[in-house]
């Protein structure tokens, strides 16, 4: 039976109840109004495309720019991504 730091054991259930409730969290479903589930991947490419784009205007603060253009990659990734799984029985 594992213990805590306190020398208390504490029974295995316990810690199953905290990753339990976690996990449920991490795997529920949730609900987009249609608009806003079909326009989420148009959201991806925009803010993928600002981010990049924002790039252009920052000249002083070099250690912003990897992050803006690791951002607009995953971004732009992430729209592709939604896209074509939407789109994949269409064709």
């Amino acid at each position: 039976m594992p213990g805590t730091a306190a020398g208390k054991p504490t029974a295995l259930r316990d810690t199953q109840k905290s990753t339990q409730s976690a996990r449920s969290f991490m795997s529920r479903k949730i609900w987009l109004p249609k608009l806003l589930y079909a326009l989420l991947p148009y959201f991806y490419f925009a803010s993928g495309l600002v981010a990049f784009l924002a790039t252009i205007y920052i000249s002083d603060w070099f250690w912003v720019l990897p992050h803006y253009l690791l951002f607009s990659a995953a971004c732009i990734h992430f729209g592709v991504i939604v896209y074509r799984r939407r789109n994949r029985n269409e064709a």
